[in-house]
């Protein structure tokens, strides 16, 4: 790994990090998958008064939209709904892209973008959805959510899983600061994090395994 950066440096490029065929398809897709969905989250403006009754401030007035509405699932038009679910299934790949293109060339590596920066997002998207959104009423299934826990709290209201995703958010912060003391611990402890905090946890379970297949191939060299 480090003669292939020291190559590109040489060359002037910027070292990249490759990810396997699947998931590098996925990467690729995600990303346009969250310009798709930014594309239909802006046609509900254009159709309806009121996309996201969360934000009334955010509309366009009369004489800039169509004259029909779309309909609603459940609070929000159907695009604006595909666009929203297009963002939660596509929010990994940005870690992914990212570390597909600056996972070899940061000072911090890897792990900071296949573990470390999925960790902070599961904060920061907690706390705003547990203190700040401004919850619509009645709870939905419908309410887009990034991790199937967070799903179980927006579409209940219920403060036992936010709590609970603060838990798998804190589970995943401690495994990436301190997990380097404890080896092959860290793998298992980025698995488990990753398996708990789906689907945003799918960069962190190609964390845990990059490792192990790294670990693996580094003591069939030293037993060669």
């Amino acid at each position: 790994m480090s003669e292939k950066i020291e190559t590109a440096a040489r060359r002037g490029v910027t070292a990249q990090a490759t990810l396997p065929n699947w998931l590098d398809r996925y990467a690729t897709l995600g990303l346009y998958g969250l310009l798709v969905g930014t594309g239909l989250c802006l046609v509900a403006f254009v159709t309806n008064p009121v996309p996201d009754p969360s934000f009334p401030w955010a509309t366009l007035p009369a004489s800039f939209r169509f004259p029909f509405e779309q309909p609603r699932i459940e609070h929000w038009p159907v695009t604006y709904t595909v666009g929203i679910w297009l963002w939660v299934a596509g929010f990994p790949a940005l870690f992914l892209a990212g570390y597909r293109r600056y996972g070899l060339s940061t000072p911090f590596g890897p792990t900071a973008w296949l573990a470390g920066l999925p960790t902070l997002a599961m904060f920061g998207l907690t706390t705003y959805c547990r203190f700040f959104w401004p919850k619509l009423y009645p709870p939905t299934w419908n309410a887009p959510s990034y991790t199937f826990v967070c799903w179980l709290y927006c579409s209940s209201y219920d403060p036992v899983w936010s709590n609970l995703a603060y838990a798998i958010a804190t589970l995943g912060a401690i495994v990436v600061l301190l997990g380097a003391r404890y080896g092959r611990g860290r793998e298992y402890g980025l698995a488990v994090f990753g398996v708990l905090s789906l689907p945003l946890g799918v960069p962190v379970l190609y964390e845990a395994y990059r490792r192990r297949a790294n670990r693996v191939t580094d003591s069939r060299r030293v037993s060669s």
